[in-house]
């Protein structure tokens, strides 16, 4: 079992209105399996994966990666883990505008406590990946002088930059046209199946979704395998 997610409950309060994301969830993912999230928008979708990540601490529940507590420990160690251990896919790219693609994919690798000694291998290795997506000609470029499809090309390549064992995918083709975001789910997946990456997406299109072994539904706060 890679990740194990238990009883987890977020609830936001906005004003006096509560909203209740996340009720009693539960989800496990072993070494190298790929699952889908469907759900509505508005669902909690982003917030789970985003609990799951380490990025946004549950009301109650627990997020085991890799045998590590995720809420735990401290958070020094919570960023550590974050940059080793998981890889984030945004819908919205999230590259940084003044840097070219190389310094984009480089990026994650600067969290490591071995940087300044590695980073030729860095280099080596971001190139590497550059070209796993067709990009390996972009290098250079700063990430407007892309379209959407081959800025999310490279911000998969971002994710995959250190080897992580789990990665997190939020509506990765969601801001693509058909024939864009189905080149950027089978390089997503092919890639993470290639390189023996959990991945965990989540998605409100079922024909993406189907693509995973295994497909639940977030619903009501909880996570149900589809009837």
């Amino acid at each position: 079992m890679l990740l194990n997610a238990d009883n987890l409950s977020k609830t936001y309060h906005l004003g006096k209105a509560s909203i209740e994301v996340l009720r009693n969830a539960r989800l496990v993912v072993e070494e190298g399996e790929s699952v889908a999230i469907v759900g509505a928008s508005g669902a909690g979708k982003s917030t789970l994966l985003h609990v799951l990540g380490g990025l946004d601490r549950p009301d109650s529940g627990d997020v085991t990666v890799a045998g590590n507590d995720v809420y735990g420990m401290n958070p020094a160690r919570r960023t550590r883990l974050r940059a080793t251990d998981i890889g984030f896919v945004f819908q919205s790219y999230h590259l940084m505008p003044e840097m070219d693609l190389l310094e984009n994919v480089v990026l994650p690798a600067m969290a490591l406590p071995d940087w300044l000694h590695g980073a030729g291998r860095a280099n080596a290795r971001a190139r590497e990946l550059l070209g796993a997506v067709g990009l390996a000609d972009r290098a250079s470029h700063l990430p407007m002088e892309l379209s959407g499809g081959e800025q999310q090309r490279a911000a998969l390549a971002r994710a995959l930059m250190n080897e992580p064992r789990l990665v997190l995918a939020d509506e990765p083709t969601g801001n693509l046209d058909d024939a864009t975001g189905d080149l950027v789910l089978e390089l997503l997946l092919s890639l993470t199946r290639g390189e023996g990456h959990a991945l965990v997406m989540v998605t409100h299109n079922h024909r993406v979704a189907e693509r995973c072994d295994r497909v639940l539904q977030l619903t009501e706060g909880g996570i149900h395998p589809i009837d």
